[in-house]
């Protein structure tokens, strides 16, 4: 492809890293890249996007990202840019100041494209809890695009973004990258930094990439990661990403637990469960082991996260009183400001949250609710422990279903956070978790899920491009 050759449609098809390389060779500029993809995100009709960049810095001299341009989930500070973290609350704040991770990126030269659409503070699986309406799957208008990243989702999907920001609290990078056919990483709890992270759960959110493939989500991860002394809880990464090239799985251990995969009752769709089988079948062919593991206390793994993330959230979500920032409804007193600021500032999904959270919270319950979860994170976190003696990856389907029709669960919270189940627990023990499209169940994307022990995102990432080599997964779909 030559520059006199390009245009809007051959540009857009690129992945990231061919991209890179064709700016590398000259062959396209990073000013050509950034119009193609605004004007695709200009033109969105998924409600992917809720602000889109005019323009972009030129980047650096030999900036590793080349000027490859990045959306970003609305819940990251981004200075004098709309960052509303999907709620009423915070319609028109413009932050001072700029999360790490976007300026790190930023840097390494990927601009801003435009900031994605998501639930409402992170709280959700459908992207139906968004202020500022749901977002569409790509490859059927009628269903959701998964949660709460489903902006950032949908945006790499239609291939109005090269790649994408998103967050995982509980799955919502993973889960919206299988209902919608690309790649989704999350790293280990640490390694990235949350400052500038608009919060919803301290101890379990983490930043992560939404790619077209693995090879795209090493190259952003290898410019996330590090030690920021603005988030206490960051920890760094031991070593470098680096870009996989493993087309084999030889000698690789890959557990299967019965209680994530259609064992003890658990509630997986027939054509995912298939789907899920045909990979298993694929990685054998390809060299690995695959046997049966357990990890015992994973079934209660979402309770356990429904009670420890809305403490957090009732916790994190109390600065939202229109004092300092966002929204301010005056009843002329301050009590009945923060009421009827925090009544009409937030959702119904964030409200139920904050109530649980302070309930489980609350003197007389907090040993009986908080403390116990917090037992049993402890007792999932062992669990994987036990298992990677035995295993070098555990592996699961990523979501019980496909993406589900518009409205289907929003009257049945019970039902929505069941789209959580297999990827709360690698949250919950704070380990790295890929999920990688592996197939159609009735025409929609199904994903497979590998997660390893803390800081093995090289191995995970290996293990994935060697899967995806032999899937050979067809995303045109999410363009159509």
């Amino acid at each position: 492809m030559t520059a006199a050759r390009n245009t809007s449609s051959d540009v857009t098809l690129l992945t990231a890293a061919g991209a890179v390389e064709a700016i590398g060779r000259g062959e396209l500029s990073a000013a050509e890249l950034f119009a193609a993809y605004r004007a695709a995100a200009a033109d969105d009709a998924l409600n992917a996007y809720l602000w889109v960049a005019e323009d972009a810095p030129a980047p650096g001299e030999g900036a590793a990202l080349a000027g490859v341009p990045l959306a970003v989930k609305d819940l990251f500070c981004t200075e004098g840019v709309p960052s509303q973290a999907g709620s009423k609350i915070l319609e028109g704040y413009r932050p001072p100041y700029t999360a790490t991770v976007v300026a790190k990126l930023a840097a390494a030269g990927a601009p801003l494209l435009g900031k994605t659409n998501q639930d409402e503070f992170a709280m959700g699986s459908s992207n139906e809890n968004s202020a500022f309406g749901p977002v569409l799957n790509p490859w059927d208008r009628t269903r959701v695009p998964g949660g709460s990243s489903g902006g950032s989702a949908a945006a790499v999907a239609a291939g109005s973004a090269p790649w994408a920001l998103g967050t995982d609290t509980g799955g919502s990078i993973r889960q919206p990258a299988a209902l919608c056919g690309i790649v989704g990483l999350k790293p280990t709890y640490g390694t990235v930094s949350r400052y500038g992270m608009i919060a919803f759960a301290s101890s379990l959110d983490q930043a992560g990439p939404l790619t077209r493939d693995v090879t795209d989500a090493a190259l952003l991860l290898a410019q996330m990661v590090g030690q920021d002394a603005r988030d206490s809880t960051s920890i760094g990464f031991p070593g470098e990403i680096s870009l996989p090239c493993s087309e084999s799985l030889a000698g690789i251990r890959l557990g299967v637990p019965e209680e994530l995969s259609g064992g003890g009752g658990v509630g997986i769709e027939p054509g995912v469960l298939d789907a899920f089988n045909v990979t298993l079948r694929l990685a054998e062919s390809l060299g690995a082991t695959v046997e049966t593991c357990h990890l015992p206390h994973a079934p209660h793994a979402l309770s356990a996260y429904y009670v420890l993330a809305p403490a957090e959230a009732s916790s994190n979500l109390a600065r939202y009183d229109g004092v300092r920032y966002g929204q301010r409804v005056e009843d002329g007193g301050l009590v009945g400001m923060y009421t009827k600021t925090r009544s009409q500032g937030f959702g119904r999904e964030v409200k139920r949250r904050i109530m649980l959270g302070t309930y489980s919270l609350s003197s007389g319950y907090y040993d009986a609710y908080y403390g116990r979860a917090q037992r049993v994170r402890t007792k999932i976190a062992d669990d994987f422990r036990a298992a990677f003696d035995a295993f070098d990856f555990v592996v699961t389907p990523t979501s019980p279903s496909v993406a589900f029709e518009l409205g289907a669960k929003t009257a049945d919270p019970l039902s929505m956070y069941f789209n959580d189940y297999c990827t709360v627990p690698m949250s919950l023990a704070g380990i790295p978790a890929i999920s990688i499209p592996n197939g159609l169940s009735e025409g929609l994307p199904t994903g497979f899920q590998l997660c390893g022990p803390a800081f093995s995102e090289n191995r995970v990432l290996e293990a994935a491009f060697a899967l995806e080599q032999a899937i050979g997964f067809d995303a045109s779909g999410g363009r159509a």
